[in-house]
């Protein structure tokens, strides 16, 4: 039961978190680029249309693979008690880490981007450095997700063979 847990584990993360990363990260540049799409274009760039297009399905893609992305510490959690490895400091770590992921994409990665999707749709300009900000925070959460795929791959101080 435990490989089971631990490959649906895996797998959620790599489904659900895999794109939200991707997606968040393409997000601030693909609305740098939308936000000036109305201007003189290169051949093979974007319209305007399209480019808010684009950006509004990177948005989407992170908010619908966050929301099923809630399967990863659920099924983090039930393999782990299976595994007796619940008050290992590597998880610990890692459940800390995750929370504050979560809480980034929550409370600035996915409601900054709204607010630049709707000032796109709107005709609004966008301000760079709301784009850099976006940016910032997103890298952010990247790299607590980095870190925590390292700590449960490396697991230090862990003596269990999984």
């Amino acid at each position: 039961m435990t490989k089971f847990l631990l490959t649906l584990h895996v797998l959620a993360a790599i489904i659900a978190v895999g794109p939200v990363t991707v997606a968040a990260s393409m997000f601030p540049p693909a609305a740098r680029r939308a936000a000036l799409a109305g201007g003189p274009r290169a051949a093979g760039e974007e319209t305007g249309d399209a480019a808010v297009s684009t950006v509004g399905l990177l948005h989407r893609i992170c908010r619908v693979y966050a929301g099923l992305g809630v399967a990863v510490p659920l099924l983090g959690f039930a393999t782990a008690q299976a595994m007796g490895v619940l008050g290992d400091g590597w998880l610990i770590a890692s459940i800390v880490l995750t929370a504050v992921a979560a809480g980034i994409l929550v409370a600035f990665v996915l409601p900054r981007q709204e607010e630049v999707v709707e000032q796109l749709t709107g005709g609004q300009p966008v301000e760079r450095s709301r784009t850099v900000r976006l940016a910032m925070f997103t890298g952010v959460f990247n790299l607590l997700w980095a870190t925590v795929t390292v700590l449960m791959i490396v697991r230090p101080g862990s003596t269990t063979g999984a």
